[in-house]
Order: structure tokens, then C-alpha cells, then sequence
């Protein structure tokens, strides 16, 4: 018994060929006049015209990188100068400590950054620093003091 991928055509599909009368009539059901009417009819896509006078790759939507996530918080910044005046020589710096001394949320989903300070000043207190985010010259200064960044 033959399966569907096995038969083959014995008759050739009749032609349809559109517009040179039949049962369609005059215009073969292309409407009347105007460039749709016509042979060989192509139309631009009007889309096309839109997006190509979008600027290029500026701001968000679609334009928008695939790996920012818009719903993540920006992280809070705090200057060692101010964690400097707060915390003690010897205390450990956390998220925790931080909203205790009432310098960061108590929430954990918002991230928080330790940055060094902005006149180059050198750190004389010694701190250990956990759960944040921590620059890279705010690291050398925290263990040049003798700290360290867990």
C-alpha cells in the first residue's frame, strides 16, 4: 500500500494566471486603478520607512542592551570618610551595621558600595568590610590601614 510521501502527481496543477479574464471578469478581483492594480506590483513596506528614521541605539526599549536589567536598584554609595566617622578601628562593616548606624536600608535587595573618598586622603582606622560592594581604591586604602574586604 502506498503511503502519502510515496504518491506521485500524474496530472500537472493547472496555471493560474490572474487577470486575463476567466470567471473573475474586468479587473480579476484586483480592485480598480492604482499602483495594487497594476503587473509586477510591489508596495515598500511602510515599516521600514518608520524604523529607519528612529535614531540608532539611543536610549531605552528596544534599542536597550539585553543584559540591563531595569527593574535592578542602583546601589547605594557611601565614602569611607563617612564610614570612617561611624564605625570604630576593629568593627566590621556590613549591610547590617550600615542601616544600623541609619546610612543604608535595612532591605537586603538594595545593593551598597563602599567608595574611596574624593580628595585622596589616606584611612587610619583598620575595618573588616562584608557583604558590600567595595571600589577598587577603596580596597587598597582599606588593606593598606590594615583592614580587609571578605
Amino acid at each position: 500500500m502506498a503511503t502519502l510521501n510515496q504518491i506521485k502527481r500524474i496530472v500537472a496543477r493547472a496555471k493560474v494566471r490572474i487577470g486575463r479574464g476567466g470567471k473573475r471578469g474586468k479587473t480579476a478581483g484586483r480592485g480598480t486603478k492604482g499602483q495594487n492594480a497594476r503587473a509586477g506590483r510591489k508596495k515598500r513596506p511602510e515599516w521600514r520607512d518608520i524604523i529607519k528614521k528612529l535614531p540608532k541605539r539611543r536610549g531605552y526599549g528596544k534599542n536597550r542592551g539585553r543584559s540591563v536589567v531595569g527593574s535592578r536598584p542602583d546601589a547605594i554609595v557611601i565614602s569611607l570618610e563617612r564610614i570612617a566617622a561611624a564605625f570604630e578601628t576593629g568593627s566590621e562593616v556590613s549591610p547590617k551595621t550600615l542601616a544600623e548606624k541609619g546610612m543604608a536600608h535595612a532591605r537586603k535587595s538594595i545593593p551598597i558600595k563602599i567608595v574611596a573618598p574624593t580628595d585622596g586622603a589616606d584611612l587610619s582606622k583598620k575595618f573588616t568590610v562584608s557583604g558590600c560592594g567595595v571600589s577598587a581604591s577603596a580596597r587598597s586604602l582599606i588593606e593598606k590601614a590594615g583592614g580587609a574586604v571578605v
